[in-house]
């Protein structure tokens, strides 16, 4: 990850609406600080929507599977509420909330800042899932020793490690596991990758790169979720890339970071 200087990168401990853990603070400051200490956390008190029988369950033993991300403390909320003992005390899997990567990488950006670390949730693309590139969000902290961002995957717990046979480490995910948006829409306008390599189970392509590139400037900028978080809504002849768009697209891509330019995604339609 690049290097930036201090100022830049201190505006990153600031919550955003969706980090901000508001009236749970204090549960968080009992937390240890270190990156796989939090990630432990995260992992006790959340499971994948779409990862339910590796741990033996099934849909039927939860109230209704949504993948909305919520923000941290609507999160936390519910979670105390269905159990009150500390955050640090790991849930069993059936006793966890149901989330998508976001929800991990959300939680985990938002322990982070509560920490004084600047940290913000990424949106791209991970090899660790199946022989493609799957649609993934992960979280990006600031190595203050290194001077350098580093990526941290919350959502993998041994159980996942071991499905997966990832051999690296997760508080420091190496670039041949995970590209973030914008490095995967240029290496497919380069021609040093393939667009149909990466996507979201059978949706694959450049639109569906062009989708996690505005999402990811979205995010950087404090916007976890937005209106581009409806992307299942568009229709076919919506998923497409427009010769207009190419400029736009090039220059989030390579600079996803700068001011947030809102971008109406032209959907359901």
């Amino acid at each position: 990850m690049q290097v930036e200087s201090v100022q830049n990168v201190e505006r990153w401990i600031d919550q955003s609406a969706m980090s901000d853990p508001a009236g749970y603070a204090a549960a968080i400051a009992e937390l240890p600080s270190d990156i796989a200490a939090l990630n432990r956390v995260v992992q006790g008190l959340l499971i994948h929507s779409d990862w339910l029988a590796a741990y033996g369950l099934d849909e039927t033993g939860f109230q209704g599977i949504s993948r909305a991300t919520l923000p941290v403390a609507d999160r936390l909320r519910a979670i105390f509420t269905a159990d009150k003992q500390q955050l640090r005390l790991p849930r069993p899997p059936g006793g966890r909330a149901v989330g998508t990567c976001r929800d991990y990488a959300l939680m985990l950006c938002s322990f982070l800042r509560a920490k004084g670390v600047p940290s913000r949730v990424r949106c791209g693309f991970a090899s660790y899932f199946s022989s493609a590139w799957e649609d993934h969000w992960v979280c990006e902290y600031w190595d203050r020793q290194a001077q350098t961002w580093r990526l941290s995957d919350p959502q993998i717990d041994k159980v996942l490690k071991d499905r997966c046979r990832i051999d690296f480490d997760l508080e420091d995910v190496p670039a041949r596991a995970f590209v973030a948006a914008g490095q995967a829409w240029s290496h497919c306008r380069s021609g040093k990758s393939d667009p149909a390599r990466f996507g979201h189970g059978d949706v694959t392509g450049l639109w569906f790169i062009k989708v996690n590139v505005v999402r990811d400037h979205y995010t950087v900028n404090g916007w976890e979720t937005s209106v581009w978080d409806g992307w299942r809504a568009a229709a076919p002849s919506r998923r497409t890339v427009a010769d207009d768009e190419i400029a736009l697209l090039d220059g989030l891509a390579a600079q996803p970071e700068q001011p947030l330019v809102e971008v109406d995604p032209g959907w359901p339609s």
